[in-house]
């Protein structure tokens, strides 16, 4: 047995550590394109000596009958976590698609510490760097904190090595690197991660004291009460999107939309960006079951959504402080008006309940069980739901890595159980991406919904300027003023 230095993994890092399955890996999965030219061996350098400062990323997670551990790979090898590749044919955004499908549906290797990236030095936009790391290392949130900690504000000082303690601690002093991700999100996009402080402080409290969780989760009546409601859900039925999944993913990504029309729409209709992204992209799915022949207008739909509930103290901490929610997604309304109010009436309910509470609560749980009850009780929360949807804010600033500007980003999160699509919205330098990850079987063409998303918003941004503001907002519960108006949008739609 390996004598090398060892650390418990966390409760519910070891619940995501389980998780994974030949038909979902556990893996968040990002893409970052580059504008102008970059030298690998100088990308492999900057990330090295920057991705290595955080120690945990040189450790491989240990799954074992007796529990699981962190232990230090003592037979590191860097050309396995970081490596060159090409796309074939035209090397253009199909290819390119292509290979991040492939690499999201090929788990890492667990003898190893579970993270690579590879570097596409011939897409023909410039230069991309695919990253794949291990849900276990870290929630969504902690690892675009450190995937922006690889890159600087200037070229130069993005070319530069860093005396690793020295730069941790600078960083850390000139602001937490958590603020570059949520002070975007407050000012512009409504992000569903900005929850309650109340609900933070609670969540807080859960962090500091773990071994607490079973107690604070079957202790606090309306926390219980939030699992019951869960646990009564009635289980998503199947669907195009809902059905026996493959080994296989699909992945895609939409053109990028211009952040302040998305916020015009936004502040025009009384609602938020995140309501209207996520109305728009239900749109979408909606279009796509009619164009495939279904009739979605018995259908229901819900997606599982992440919410941060990571306090300021731990910011720059790896892992998992995240809890869940259950997000109703009206599939079957035909008004994308009525889709958005719906939307917004959703997320309110979401945002005044203690849901994320009771399932970070309930991973930490399940975490101090064996394997053999984690799987059951995590399958049983997956059926409930379609899709997982995640947000995360990205800066608004050009950020640099390796010496050149970063132009575009995407990610995907993994899905859980019996679950086969994720959604995933991120804001970078003004424009907000979104990107779908499907399960082959159910899903082979998510750019089909990809293009339906776009068309979907610009119908949604074309009523708005048809039908205008009335009285310069329509708050989302005046609901019968609202249908009173999507009554007369239909009218001018036709």
């Amino acid at each position: 047995m390996s004598t090398a230095r060892r650390e418990p993994i966390a409760k519910v890092d070891t619940a995501w550590l389980r998780m994974e399955q030949p038909t979902n890996l556990m893996m968040i999965t990002g893409v970052i394109e580059f504008s102008g030219s970059v030298d690998f061996e100088h990308f492999r350098r900057i990330v090295a000596n920057r991705f290595l400062a955080f120690p945990r990323f040189r450790q491989k997670a240990v799954d074992h009958p007796r529990g699981c551990w962190w232990e230090e790979d003592d037979q590191f090898e860097l050309s396995s976590h970081i490596r060159r590749t090409a796309l074939p044919g035209d090397a253009g955004k199909a290819e390119l698609e292509e290979l991040v499908s492939e690499l999201a549906s090929t788990p890492l290797d667990k003898t190893k510490p579970l993270w690579q990236f590879h570097f596409v030095e011939n897409y023909v936009g410039g230069p991309v760097a695919i990253s794949r790391i291990h849900h276990c290392y870290a929630d969504g949130i902690a690892l675009v904190e450190v995937m922006l900690s690889l890159t600087e504000r200037s070229a130069e000082a993005s070319n530069r090595l860093v005396e690793q303690e020295a730069w941790k601690q600078k960083r850390a002093a000139e602001s937490n690197i958590f603020n570059r991700l949520t002070a975007p999100a407050r000012q512009s996009a409504g992000l569903i991660q900005n929850v309650s402080q109340k609900v933070v402080d609670e969540a807080g409290d859960l962090l500091r004291e773990p071994h607490k969780a079973a107690q604070y989760l079957f202790g606090a009546g309306e926390i219980v009460s939030e699992l019951a409601t869960a646990l009564l859900l009635e289980d998503d039925p199947p669907s195009r999107f809902k059905g026996s999944l493959s080994v296989r993913k699909r992945v895609s990504w939409a053109r990028p939309l211009p952040l302040e029309e998305v916020k015009a729409v936004g502040h025009a209709l009384g609602a938020t960006v995140n309501d209207v992204l996520i109305s728009v992209m239900t749109g979408a799915l909606h279009r796509y079951l009619v164009d495939a022949g279904d009739d979605p207008r018995d259908l229901t739909m819900r997606a599982t959504v992440p919410v941060n509930l990571r306090p300021l103290e731990h910011a720059r901490d790896l892992g998992n402080h995240f809890g869940l929610v259950f997000l109703d997604l009206p599939i079957d309304e035909t008004n994308p008006l009525a889709r958005l109010y719906q939307v917004a009436e959703f997320m309110g309910q979401l945002k005044r309940s203690k849901q994320a509470v009771m399932s970070l609560g309930l991973l930490a749980v399940l975490g101090m069980g064996p394997a053999a009850l984690q799987k059951p009780a995590l399958e049983l929360f997956s059926r409930k739901a379609s899709t997982v949807l995640t947000n995360v804010p990205g800066p608004q600033q050009t950020l640099y890595m390796a010496g050149a500007p970063i132009r575009e980003m995407m990610f995907w999160v993994p899905q859980t159980g019996s679950i086969g699509m994720g959604i995933s919205i991120i804001s970078y330098r003004g424009q907000v991406f979104c990107g779908l990850i499907t399960d082959n079987k159910l899903v082979p063409d998510p750019e089909t919904v990809m293009t339906h998303f776009l068309e979907e918003f610009d119908n949604l941004l074309h009523l708005t300027l048809l039908i205008g503001p009335q009285d310069g907002h329509v708050a989302p519960d005046t609901y019968d003023e609202v249908h009173e108006w999507i009554r007369g949008s239909d009218q001018v739609a036709r």
